[in-house]
């Protein structure tokens, strides 16, 4: 992967590298926490979450990869499911904690680098990235796909829910079911089991949300870290 070195100021996240997004807004991620909500802070569960959830679809320990101010974890966790969501906004992730807090909701939020998920010392059984992938660029994708194997046990479920390229009113980042799969790869520890159309909520999109697919994706045991 190419080398994202340096920093961008008023990132609390001493001596990580910022990501293709970061670089290309010149922000940090927690900037867009700071004057009212993000454009995909919708005050609610995603839509799609909501159903997974319904249908069963999260079990054992679950991980919120860039969980922002925690909607989707903690609707997962009022099941009675353990979860922590991860983020590098600190900002997000006060919000997320003082809701759990509000709500009596059994939560846990900590500050991680997606790339560098490992460093959790943990596994998860069920993992949710609900508006994170897209924002990687292909390079980042790969890297981000190690690092979500370095954490999660064999035999678990990744869903990711990021905008598609299929369908008019896009969101910033659309992406393929190839670029789905060309990340999720055995070598890498993956195999992707579905990529099915979808609807992503965000705030500049009008009820209907955007066109996205939602990908369920196994792990396997394989190349990739165990």
């Amino acid at each position: 992967m190419a080398e994202r070195s340096g920093g961008l100021a008023g990132d609390p996240f001493d001596g990580r590298r910022p990501t293709s997004h970061e670089r290309m807004t010149g922000r940090p991620w927690d900037a867009s926490y700071h004057d009212g909500p993000a454009p995909w802070d919708i005050g609610r569960p995603q839509p799609a979450v909501v159903r997974l959830a319904s249908e069963g679809g999260f079990a054992g320990a679950v991980l919120d990869a860039g969980c922002g101010t925690g909607e989707n974890a903690l609707h997962v966790a009022s099941l009675g499911l353990p979860v922590l969501g991860v983020d590098v906004a600190g900002t997000a992730l006060a919000t997320a904690r003082e809701k759990a807090r509000e709500r009596g909701i059994a939560a846990e939020f900590a500050t991680a680098d997606a790339f560098r998920l490992g460093l959790l010392g943990r596994r998860f059984d069920t993992v949710l990235d609900c508006g994170l992938f897209h924002t990687c660029d292909g390079d980042e994708r790969q890297e981000y796909a190690a690092s979500l194997a370095s954490a999660t046990e064999p035999g678990a479920t990744l869903y990711v829910l990021c905008f598609s390229d299929d369908g008019p009113d896009a969101g910033p980042h659309p992406v393929g079911r190839d670029d789905l799969r060309a990340a999720f790869t055995p070598d890498r520890g993956w195999n992707v089991a579905a990529v099915v159309p979808d609807r992503v909520q965000t705030r500049f999109h009008d009820d209907a949300g955007a066109p996205a697919w939602l990908a369920t994706i196994r792990r396997v045991q394989g190349s990739g870290p165990e």
